[in-house]
């Protein structure tokens, strides 16, 4: 059986063409849901529309609220997911594009039959040639515009690398699509690492490929820091993009916290010991 995807859309439109295309065989269905604010461009939601179309998707929903409110985008995950509570979701951002440890149809059955609900992956950074924020074009495979994969963000900023990316309707995650929330717990650390809905993650797993990081990327940062709100982490944007700043506008793919290595959309060899990073954060 496939998963559906629901994926939150709104703040840009470059990544959708490429997120829409890499997903539409690997889902059963594709749930778009607009988040906007009062001040969003007026024709954006149009350019959603019209990149959806093309693979034969409606926008499923739109929401008006203040912008980057990241908690607000964790309840449209939720209450999306909710329409179909039993069936299994990829929950991932336009600018995600996640690959599984197996199959995802495999990865589903064998979690159906040992009664796991929920897959956990964690970030891959995808950067352009030397480090550079690449414009991103239509006309060309997204991992080759972006060929250097790697761990910047969390040693720059503290962002959190962890993520679900697969789970069961009626799974609540908590904010920023990070864990999962279970009998009012969030599965974090001592909390629930090793619960028993959580698929094992030394075999079940997910990188998730992000995009994040195209020639906008600054601007975008500096829109989330000018809110000055915690609901938008508004001090973590601005740190990282004072570290992006301070090494000349760019990242440097040659240091070796970041383990960078050139791939294409699957190939990763440092992977293992990444993940395993990752899930001590």
């Amino acid at each position: 059986m496939k998963p559906k995807l629901v994926t939150v859309t709104g703040h840009r439109t470059n990544t959708l063409w490429h997120h829409l295309n890499f997903y539409k065989d690997k889902v059963s269905d594709i749930f778009l849901v607009v988040y906007e604010n009062a001040d969003s461009p007026k024709h954006m939601k149009d350019e959603v529309a019209e990149i959806a179309k093309e693979f034969g998707v409606e926008i499923h929903s739109t929401r008006t609220h203040r912008p980057f409110d990241w908690n607000e985008v964790t309840r449209l995950y939720n209450k999306t997911k909710m329409l179909f509570p039993n069936d299994w979701w990829e929950i991932a951002d336009d600018d995600e594009f996640h690959v599984h440890s197996m199959d995802v149809e495999k990865m589903i059955e064998e979690c159906d039959e040992n009664g796991w609900k929920i897959v956990r992956g964690g970030f891959i950074d995808r950067i352009g040639e030397d480090g550079e924020f690449s414009e991103i074009t239509n006309d060309k495979d997204i991992f080759l515009q972006f060929p250097n994969a790697g761990f910047f963000r969390y040693p720059l900023s503290g962002a959190c690398p962890n993520k679900i990316t697969l789970c069961k309707g009626n799974v609540e995650i908590s904010s920023g699509q990070h864990y999962a929330v279970i009998d009012g717990e969030t599965t974090w650390k001592w909390r629930g690492w090793n619960h028993p809905l959580i698929a094992p993650t030394n075999i079940y797993n997910t990188q998730v490929n992000h995009f994040k990081w195209d020639k906008t990327v600054l601007q975008r940062l500096q829109d989330v820091a000018n809110v000055g709100q915690s609901y938008a982490y508004s001090n973590e944007y601005q740190e990282m993009y004072d570290a992006i700043k301070s090494n000349n506008f760019k990242i440097d793919i040659y240091d070796e916290r970041f383990m960078f290595e050139k791939c294409g959309w699957y190939g990763y060899e440092q992977w293992n010991k990444l993940f395993k990073i990752i899930q001590s954060i």
